[in-house]
């Protein structure tokens, strides 16, 4: 009886120090894939917290200072609301601008603080800042992007006094969704554009 419980103690030992090195392997083999997985990503990691360092100071600045002030929104939204009217100035004499209005026959636009791009402007300036990429880069094609994406959206701008004008029924639809959705995929591909001029690697000359 004492031989055979002997035994079985034995065996329970050996089971469970069995399970215990099982179990040590195991885990030993998901912190190793967990380190190969955030080495791989280390650089997607740090940007994804660049952007979110950067983006959280720019959200504190702006509801602080900027938009208490209001004169960036204010110069924005005003010239945004002039480059419309020159764009329409182009097919037409009938559009004008006064202060943040743009009228064109029969109807008015406002461009008020959400629609004068500054959140958007913003963030492609965060996401090219955070993204890798050489100082000279980032200054050549900061001011470039800023560009396009201001011309858009005074293009989008027109297109819905246009449509408020002549389309009045399905100007909100226009406003709500369509018009957005264009603005925003040039913004995209304004990103893809960067990640492949930022991550590209000067040409080193070689030796003779």
């Amino acid at each position: 009886m004492r031989r055979l419980c002997w035994r079985r103690s034995t065996w329970l030992v050996v089971s469970l120090a069995d399970r215990g090195a099982s179990i040590f392997s195991t885990m030993s083999r998901a912190t190793d894939t967990a380190k190969g997985l955030l080495q791989s990503h280390r650089t997607l990691a740090v940007f994804l917290a660049k952007m979110l360092v950067a983006y959280a100071i720019w959200f504190v600045v702006y509801d602080l200072w900027l938009l208490p002030d209001g004169r960036l929104d204010e110069w924005l939204s005003v010239n945004v609301a002039t480059w419309t009217a020159a764009l329409m100035g182009l097919f037409t004499a009938q559009a004008f601008a006064d202060g943040r209005y743009v009228a064109y026959q029969n109807a008015a636009i406002i461009i008020e603080d959400g629609c004068n791009g500054l959140a958007a402007l913003s963030l492609f300036v965060v996401f090219v800042l955070a993204y890798p990429g050489t100082g000279l880069r980032r200054a050549l094609f900061i001011p470039a992007g800023l560009a396009i994406i201001v011309v858009t959206n005074v293009a989008r701008c027109a297109s819905l006094l246009v449509i408020s004008a002549r389309w009045p029924s399905i100007f909100e639809d226009v406003h709500g969704f369509h018009a957005l959705f264009v603005f925003y995929v040039v913004i995209f591909v304004l990103w893809v554009v960067w990640t492949h001029i930022g991550e590209r690697q000067e040409s080193v000359p070689q030796p003779a």
